[in-house]
């Protein structure tokens, strides 16, 4: 069953519970995932929190979810018992109510698991109160909306959760029918002793006991899922638990062995041996002693004595040394490289794009020669945007004169002061000033961005008027700054190839005195858009310029969407921020609207940019929210 979610990723939690699974588990590979439901998968290397949690308020919407990841990593994959939970599910698939006993094992098992984690990790106390206080609410809503439409499996599961969960030992259910209060009554010695439950073994047959009982009146099977079954896949796996399985190593696929000689001396020689191998027989004692990982070959009573010896220049080659004894505090061998985990954090997968933007491809187009209508509309362009030039032009200029005359004083050498009183009070004396040097030019390179979607129909002609303002501050201060279009061709779209273009319209290596601006007018409506694999191109680029300062203003009317960009667009656009941020290029995202700004627009644009983001929400007033934040950047480039 497919089920439609119409969400909005908080990337600043998201990545939290991330760093949480790959914490707690102990395993990289593990990704997390808001789904339907929590539950562990390890044949798909996946976590998941609940899409339920999505719409409550942020204090309840973090503790469900951090909950959720602490019971499925400490408790279901280190402690939950595999071929226990395959039992009980084979058996229940043969039972009438099958959906309401997975429902009913999963909340006992994570009554258990919870005290163990609560007793073992004292600070995640907070958050599961809050779950609890939280779920209590809404199952007491649940069991008057069951009562109504006459659900009585459903109204029985909610008042067994009520019922563990009780403040007093025998909590009231008004308006729920006497049949249901006399079943509660016969499961009751069965409930109580949830809490006693000590293995996953004891969890299934009190939940096999009381599914018996219940069937045994004729009830059907529940009609809401309220929790999903906390294992993935559970009938592919062989071991006792989850991390058991994930360390699992696999036999040979031959089953035969080959004993050999152990009295006769081995001979060991130093040759260099490709590492690639032929599957044989170790005949004659003739096979080299070279370490493999391997899947296929025949077992031998060889203990590997064939180990090599150490050479001086091991040492150097030693990623940590220990300078004495070993330490459990400073053992590193289990460690990953920082490039490994640095490509686990950035979601790469082996993409220097990002794990969403496997398939993408950077197209690159060259803005043509202006047509006269171009060149026509840009000048009316400029002259409409003149005001707003001037006045940042001489706030600049202003601010430049105050620094270039503003002394610095206090000084051990330079100019006499008139102030000489210090050199009889103080005993080291600072008497001496200096003015500043005029600087010339800003040390700084600007790159915009602008979101060429087919969204952007509406909006296009206005954003062209704020980047003709940029473009001529920009060139009267000569600041080297580039102007470009992105896109994804959506009807070129294929599997393993998605085309994106970027639309160079002004250039990092055109001439400041050459008037490209009428260029601007070629930026025009296309497809969709991949907004991170753009953003990290561009990164790859401004980290190759020597300049100190580096701004990256990206242009969007909002959520980024293209192939399979859906679900994790806002993610991986934040990651591509993020990275940019570390390598000291300032990101600001402007969004554009068509009037009022609703509250999922300013969520999803925080979600990807914090703070430096600005809200426009009507497009024509583009140039009076641009010039402020033109003006901070370059007094910060100053």
């Amino acid at each position: 069953m497919y089920r439609f979610h119409e969400s909005k990723v908080d990337t600043h939690l998201f990545m939290q519970l991330q760093d949480l699974t790959t914490v707690l588990s102990g395993n990289a590979k593990l990704q997390f995932e808001n789904s339907y439901g929590s539950f562990v998968d390890i044949t798909d290397n996946k976590i998941t929190a609940s899409r339920f949690w999505d719409k409550l308020d942020i204090e309840t919407k973090t503790a469900g979810t951090k909950s959720d990841v602490l019971l499925r990593t400490l408790g279901t994959m280190m402690e939950t018992h595999i071929p226990t939970m395959q039992t009980f599910k084979e058996d229940v698939s043969e039972l009438m109510i099958p959906k309401f006993a997975n429902q009913l094992i999963t909340l006992f098992e994570d009554i258990r698991l919870e005290e163990m984690i609560r007793k073992n990790r004292p600070g995640t106390k907070q958050w599961f109160e809050k779950r609890h206080q939280f779920f209590q609410r809404y199952f007491q809503t649940q069991l008057q909306s069951n009562i109504t439409r006459s659900y009585a499996t459903d109204e029985l599961f909610c008042m067994i959760y009520l019922l563990i969960y009780a403040d007093g030992p025998d909590p009231s259910f008004p308006r729920v029918p006497q049949a249901q209060l006399d079943m509660l009554e016969k499961l009751k010695p069965y409930l109580y002793q949830v809490f006693e439950a000590k293995t996953t073994l004891d969890n299934t047959q009190l939940c096999l006991s009381i599914v018996r009982l219940i069937q045994a009146t004729d009830y059907n099977d529940s009609i809401h899922e309220y929790f999903v079954f906390p294992i993935g896949h559970i009938e592919f796996y062989e071991k006792n638990t989850l991390f058991d399985e994930l360390t699992r190593t696999d036999d040979v696929v031959n089953d035969d062995e080959q004993w050999l000689d152990e009295d006769n001396e081995n001979e060991y020689f130093d040759e260099t041996f490709s590492t690639w191998h032929r599957e044989n027989k170790n005949e004659n004692r003739k096979q080299n002693f070279l370490q493999f990982e391997l899947e296929q070959g025949t077992k031998t009573n060889m203990m590997g004595g064939g180990a090599r010896e150490t050479e001086d220049a091991d040492q150097a080659m030693a990623a940590v040394q220990g300078s004495s004894v070993q330490s459990k505090q400073q053992d590193y061998s289990d460690k990953e490289t920082l490039s490994k985990q640095e490509e686990q954090q950035s979601g790469n997968s082996g993409s220097e794009y990002g794990k969403e933007n496997e398939d993408a491809v950077m197209l690159i187009e060259k803005a043509e020669h202006p047509s006269l209508d171009d060149q026509e509309k840009y000048d009316q362009y400029v002259v409409e945007v003149d005001p707003y030039k001037r006045k940042l032009a001489k706030t600049i200029q202003l601010t430049l004169e105050h620094k270039r005359n503003f002394p610095r004083t206090e000084l051990l050498f330079g100019r006499l002061s008139k102030k000489l009183l210090p050199i009889i009070i103080d005993e080291s004396p600072r008497v001496f000033y200096k003015k500043e040097q005029e600087s010339k030019e800003f040390d700084a390179v600007f790159t915009l961005l602008i979101d060429c979607s087919a969204s952007m129909v509406n909006k296009m002609e206005e954003t062209k008027r704020g980047v003709v303002l940029f473009h001529e501050v920009l060139k009267e201060l000569r600041i080297p700054h580039e102007i470009i279009g992105f896109w994804e061709d959506a009807n070129e779209v294929k599997e393993n190839y998605q085309p994106n273009y970027l639309q160079y319209i002004h250039e990092l290596n055109d001439s400041l005195y050459e008037n490209n601006g009428a260029k601007i007018m070629q930026l025009e409506p296309q497809e969709d858009n991949r907004d991170g694999f753009s953003i990290r191109y561009i990164t790859k680029q401004l980290m190759k310029r020597n300049e100190k300062n580096k701004f990256l203003l990206v242009f969007s009317d909002g959520e980024p969407a293209a192939s399979g960009y859906d679900q994790n667009g806002i993610l991986d656009t934040h990651q591509a921020v993020t990275e940019a941020r570390k390598h000291h290029i300032d990101v600001i995202g402007m969004f554009l609207a068509n009037g009022e700004i609703q509250e999922k627009n300013d969520t999803t644009m925080k979600n990807i940019y914090g703070k430096e983001r600005i809200m426009i929400p009507h497009v024509e007033e583009l140039p009076e929210h641009f010039t402020p934040l033109l003006k901070r950047l370059l007094l910060k480039a100053m």
